[in-house]
């Protein structure tokens, strides 16, 4: 299927209230181009160099979401225009974010990546960690980002149950912290072109997909 028709599918059969990020790292901007000619305008990245060199030639309604590891001394480059980072995973990186956002006078919202997966090179948060560091009030002290939710990688396996439990345990951490953050804790990122449907069916609010809908990478 084409990238057209791919997209329009998705569009088509997601159910309402989950939203999909195309993931376009490591593809051309043509194949960005055809899916925004689909009718997407999110599009996930994992590299703010590569991030950085798309947006300028992409229209100005696309929303930019960093999705892979993000180091602190990147954060700088994407500052001025991302629209969501997913992958935010320690306290330095949250003080980093607001300081830049800060400096390009935004509010930079933000997902809480947390480690869940078996697969021990996973970045993230350890549950415990994460309930420790907002009960100890830091976050006060940060005004130019907004957290939105969670976001979590599933394990790479052909276990779905594992998947699925993993995915459960996120929505769960989600509940528990609601509370905290108020209505605009809104967002569950889980679920990629292997899983997505066992994510939604676990709670995610936010898919990211992308060798279905751009086909294979070519690094």
């Amino acid at each position: 299927m084409s990238i057209l028709s791919e997209i329009q599918t998705l569009h088509a059969t997601l159910p309402e209230g989950v939203t999909l990020v195309a993931v376009s790292k490591f593809h051309p901007i043509e194949a960005l181009r055809e899916a925004y000619e689909a009718g997407q305008r999110i599009f996930g990245e994992s590299r703010p160099q590569e991030m950085c060199a798309k947006q300028p030639l992409m229209p100005a309604d696309v929303e930019w979401h960093m999705i892979g590891h993000l180091q602190t001394n990147k954060v700088k480059y994407i500052a001025p225009f991302v629209a969501l980072i997913h992958s935010v995973d320690s306290a330095r990186l949250v003080a980093e974010i607001n300081r830049q956002a800060e400096r390009c006078g935004r509010v930079i919202d933000v997902l809480f990546e947390v480690h869940l997966a078996e697969d021990e090179s996973k970045s993230g948060w350890d549950e415990g960690e994460l309930r420790e560091f907002i009960a100890s009030g830091a976050l006060a002290d940060y005004h130019n980002i907004r957290v939105r939710g969670l976001m979590t990688i599933g394990t790479l396996t052909d276990d779905i149950e594992l998947n699925k439990s993993e995915f459960r345990a996120l929505r769960a951490l989600f509940e528990e912290l609601r509370g905290e953050f108020g209505e605009g804790f809104d967002t569950v990122s889980m679920g990629m072109t292997s899983d997505y449907r066992e994510a939604i069916e676990c709670g995610s609010t936010m898919v990211r997909i992308g060798s279905k809908i751009f086909g294979e990478r070519s690094y």
